[in-house]
């Protein structure tokens, strides 16, 4: 079954020949109430059954050889795990990003206002998801990312990446001590933060 709604691609995975992606919207899912459409966090309190059926469709629309797409139990980090199969029930190991070079295995990233990354090398066949909260993207995971793709035979020099929909500086305030924190760590973050009046 086809996906009834809107999935974006990006141009530099779209050209990869026998690699699909997509980043999702909520349109064309199962669930109801609250999470109404496609919602497939089986860490929400929606019907778990409802969620599998969105997953499915996702993987589907993929082209996947399993019914599900793999993911992570997401916890800010930046730990990157490399997976060939999907996990058995219950194994879901804490990280934020997935990489494999398993075909027709479909990964992926949960995101509400955080980023998703997705990456791929197309000669190595190795592809990648993160998501890369402020916490996680501070501390590396998109390197991490990268890392575990070489090691799995990826070449750095040939990894594409796709930054997917996220949260606008416009629409996330934060305080100073959130600014500090980033412009401890280099003080050319600075040029991510901007301050609207009166302050």
């Amino acid at each position: 079954m086809k996906i009834d709604g809107t999935v974006f691609e990006a141009p530099a995975l779209a050209a990869m020949e026998g690699i699909s992606h997509g980043f999702f919207t909520r349109e064309g899912g199962v669930s109801g109430g609250v999470y109404r459409s496609l919602n497939c966090g089986y860490g929400s309190d929606d019907v778990r059954s409802a969620v599998a059926e969105n997953r499915r469709r996702i993987a589907a629309h993929l082209g996947a050889s399993h019914d599900d797409v793999v993911t992570v139990y997401q916890v800010h980090s930046a730990d990157a795990i490399s997976i060939e199969a999907p996990f058995p029930d219950g194994g879901v190991p804490k990280a934020d990003a997935i990489v494999t070079r398993t075909p027709g295995l479909a990964i992926g990233a949960l995101a509400a206002d955080c980023t998703p990354v997705l990456f791929a090398d197309p000669e190595a066949r190795v592809i990648g998801a993160a998501h890369a909260g402020w916490r996680g993207a501070l501390a590396g995971v998109l390197g991490q990312t990268v890392e575990a793709m070489v090691r799995l035979g990826a070449d750095r020099t040939r990894i594409r990446a796709a930054i997917g929909p996220t949260i606008h500086q416009g629409a996330y305030e934060v305080g100073p001590e959130f600014e500090a924190s980033f412009t401890a760590h280099c003080e050319d973050y600075a040029r991510f933060f901007t301050q609207p009046a009166p302050g």
